[in-house]
């Protein structure tokens, strides 16, 4: 864009990084660069075509994060280390939800800018979005798989509600890039902190079967208003009254009543039980990895 952001990081003393797609905005951005001194870097390319699965050498928009994390001087910390790094920007409305359920795997992946540590995003994403990160376990269509991952994964805090009319959002056809929503309230642009969770590592979750939690909690909303227990038998855990009692969920919970944390205490259940077979969900999961990459 037209490097509102940008400025306003720049004037509040921050080292800036940007990243701009655009070539009609780019010329305006080095210029910027070029007048100060040395605290804004200025790289072409997309934020959200990080690392793409193509192989060879990459061409702008893409870009790797490597590179990006070597222009910023940043190195990798430890995940239970202090913030490295913080993000800004505006999530494009088209595909919005697919470019946050990928920022969703990478994080549980310890993938893409999570390799550097809890990397945490400022971002402004549409209401609706915004309604679903923080639903409540029960509420009918708004609670989903999203919600769950989103809630464990991050700290989320809302910073700042701008309505729609402070952005230029005509497209070139003359209508609106405003997405229409019968459900949701999608009256503003929401600016959200997104800070990954210092202790999501903890316990029987890990970066190396994140991939199978993520398929366990996509499944289990398939048919949200079904039964644990009866989602339980069905990944051949005979013992599932046994599980539920030590977990203390109530046998009859639906899938939807659940919080994010109790699917996090489930599969760390499930983890430790000799009679859960991960091996089922093998195919699906990596079919749903190369489907969301």
């Amino acid at each position: 864009g037209p490097g509102i952001l940008t400025r306003t990081l720049l004037d509040a003393g921050f080292r800036v990084v940007a990243l701009e797609s655009n070539s009609d905005f780019l010329t305006d951005l080095q210029s910027l660069e070029n007048s100060l001194d040395g605290q804004l870097k200025v790289i072409s390319g997309d934020f959200f075509k990080l690392d793409p699965l193509a192989k060879g050498a990459l061409k702008p928009p893409a870009v790797s994060s490597d590179k990006l994390f070597e222009t910023m001087g940043v190195a990798a910390v430890p995940w239970r280390a202090d913030v490295p790094v913080k993000i800004f920007g505006i999530v494009p409305q088209q595909s919005e939800r697919k470019r946050l359920w990928r920022l969703l795997f990478t994080l549980y992946e310890c993938s893409s800018i999570y390799r550097y540590g809890r990397v945490e995003l400022n971002l402004f994403i549409s209401e609706k979005e915004y309604t679903v990160l923080t639903a409540k376990p029960g509420e009918p269509k708004i609670y989903q798989a999203f919600t769950v991952l989103a809630q464990l994964g991050y700290e989320i805090k809302l910073l700042h509600k701008e309505p729609w009319s402070s952005f230029a959002t005509n497209l070139k056809n003359g209508g609106l890039a405003i997405p229409k929503t019968m459900q949701l309230p999608n009256d503003h642009l929401c600016l959200v902190r997104l800070t990954p969770q210092q202790n999501l590592f903890t316990g029987g979750l890990k970066p190396s079967n994140a991939s199978t939690f993520i398929f366990m909690v996509k499944q289990s909303f398939v048919k949200p208003n079904s039964r644990l227990r009866d989602r339980l038998n069905s990944w051949s855990l005979d013992n599932s009254d046994g599980l539920l009692k030590a977990l203390e969920i109530p046998k009859n919970a639906a899938m939807r009543n659940l919080y994010p944390e109790d699917y996090k205490r489930l599969f760390e259940a499930l983890q430790n039980s000799d009679m859960f077979a991960e091996t089922l969900f093998h195919d699906e999961v990596m079919a749903s990895t190369r489907a969301m990459n």
